[in-house]
């Protein structure tokens, strides 16, 4: 007994001595290893206890051009547990978190506000913070917006978009303003009803994702766009001078005349912005914009 006991002092003694002779780097790199089997195992214990819940699949798109072996698009496939209220985002944060770590996609507020993401779910565009689980067809396919360029996975390049937003100069510019810097500039209550929708636009793309016109003509403007420059040009506080140019900004070749009517845009906006009549609206405002009677 006393010889065992002597054993393990000595072999406790050769680790404590081994763990005073390690560099500060081997230390470091043992603690990494460490975590990372304590996060394996916590991972194979919730794998196993997903044996035990009700879950959900995924199939989400990835591709990342600067990784080889990752260049060529596929779907990965994910099961993640179900809880009532799950959003798909909520589904691709646990994706994220608990199984892939280099899984991309772009969110921030999660309360439908930001805009940021926008994706394409089971042949739809939507945002992932506002879509609920419980009312999509599993599996759940998830895919970046189509017509625009991939970035990595479910991110996509957003600058033509925003170039096209700031094509029609979306800012005020009246004619004239108040004598004292401090009195706002008035807006009646039946003017603001009228230009109120499409002040509710998040920018999150997922109209001009949808617009087979813009899928073909890179130069459109596009409904987003031209929602936002109905939502100056019928405002009753923009210059007379301002808004005469700007309805030559809309009414160009590649302005409200290339839309066909198709309400595809209306369809996906997740503020329920009603885009193509905006659109109608405004080439109605060009065509009397453009009569003369002498």
């Amino acid at each position: 007994m006393s010889t065992q006991i002597e054993q393990r002092e000595t072999e406790t003694e050769d680790e404590e001595t081994e763990a005073e002779v390690q560099s500060p780097g081997d230390r470091r790199r043992a603690e990494k290893r460490q975590r990372q089997a304590e996060r394996d195992l916590q991972r194979e214990t919730e794998e196993a206890s997903l044996d035990d819940e009700e879950t959900i699949s995924l199939k989400v798109f990835r591709y990342d051009p600067e990784v080889e072996g990752k260049q060529e698009p596929r779907f990965d496939d994910f099961t993640v547990p179900f809880h009532k209220g799950m959003t798909v985002l909520d589904a691709l944060m646990y994706a994220r978190d608990h199984y892939d770590s280099s899984l991309t996609f772009r969110h921030s507020c999660r309360q439908a506000v930001c805009g940021s993401d926008a994706l394409f779910v089971n042949g739809r565009q939507r945002l992932g913070c506002k879509t609920q689980v419980a009312d999509l067809d599993d599996p759940i396919r998830i895919e970046p917006l189509p017509h625009q360029e991939v970035v990595k996975d479910l991110v996509v390049d957003m600058e033509h978009f925003y170039d096209q937003m700031e094509a029609v100069e979306p800012y005020f510019d009246a004619d004239e303003t108040p004598d004292d810097e401090l009195e706002e500039q008035r807006q009646s209550r039946e003017n603001r009803e009228k230009v109120k929708m499409s002040t509710r636009c998040i920018w999150c793309g997922a109209c001009m994702s949808s617009c087979n016109i813009a899928a073909g003509d890179n130069e459109y403007l596009g409904p987003a766009a031209i929602n936002k420059a109905y939502r100056f040009a019928m405002d009753e506080r923009e210059g007379e001078q301002r808004k005469q140019e700007r309805l030559r900004i809309i009414e160009q070749e590649h302005g409200v005349w290339r839309c066909q009517t198709q309400f595809s845009c209306t369809e996906v906006c997740p503020k329920d912005i009603p885009l193509t009549e905006h659109i109608q609206e405004l080439k109605r405002e060009a065509v009397k914009n453009n009569l003369k009677f002498w």
